[in-house]
């Protein structure tokens, strides 16, 4: 019985049983918090950086915009992308300071929420409202990514990206003990939101963090 695809291409039941088992033994191993970019904490599946890493090539954004900061190792791995592509700026934003965030000219730190009117206000006047990706990587609770996409959504440029991370927990196929969290919201927004769909060439790989979250503004 043929039941999922990827990039048009079928799979079986048991080939989807084993991507599941797959994608908990990494998880559940922990090994994603103890990976690494240069140094700094990142807490990222590094088949995703490698999906940012083509995100980039093919749009070449000015700038690129984070909420979850954490450690900064995300945003060092950005900042070093935009360096191999000689242009580009990232906006992290996180609620909590922390010692030790990689400086980087291309690094803007901002304290502050992710759902906050002046944060969004202040990430406007930077980017000239110009936001063609946006990560949301903060608070994982369902009602706190409903209410990040719903402040940044109408800001996302036509063809641009919204990515909603971690959608992997709370069952999908993780921690199933979470609770309502990412993927419960991306799946209420593209209910209501009929101009953003899920861009099914983020799931080539099989194993992502962000079932579902690789969220594209239609042209």
């Amino acid at each position: 019985m043929l039941n999922f695809k990827v990039n048009g291409q079928e799979y079986s039941l048991q080939e989807e049983v084993i991507v599941d088992l797959f994608h908990h033994i990494y998880y559940e191993s922990r090994v994603w918090e103890r990976t690494s970019w240069f140094g700094h904490q990142i807490l990222k599946n590094p088949l995703d950086m490698w999906l940012y890493q083509e995100l980039l090539v093919a749009t070449q954004p000015n700038f690129l915009v984070e909420s979850g900061t954490f450690r900064g190792g995300s945003a060092l791995f950005y900042a070093h992308m935009f360096d191999l592509l000689g242009k580009g700026e990232v906006i992290t934003v996180d609620v909590i300071p922390q010692e030790r965030r990689p400086n980087h000219p291309r690094i803007r730190y901002l304290h502050g929420s992710s759902t906050d009117d002046n944060v969004i206000s202040n990430v406007l006047e930077i980017t000239g409202g110009n936001l063609p990706l946006v990560i949301l990587d903060a608070d994982h609770s369902k009602e706190h990514v409903l209410a990040e996409l719903a402040f940044w959504s109408p800001h996302i440029s036509r063809g641009g990206h919204l990515i909603v991370e971690d959608s992997n927990i709370n069952g999908h196929p993780v921690r199933p003990d979470f609770g309502p969290g990412p993927y419960e919201a991306i799946v209420d927004f593209l209910k209501a939101n009929s101009d953003f769909a899920h861009d099914t060439y983020f799931d080539k790989f099989f194993v992502t963090q962000n079932p579902r979250g690789w969220l594209k503004r239609l042209p």
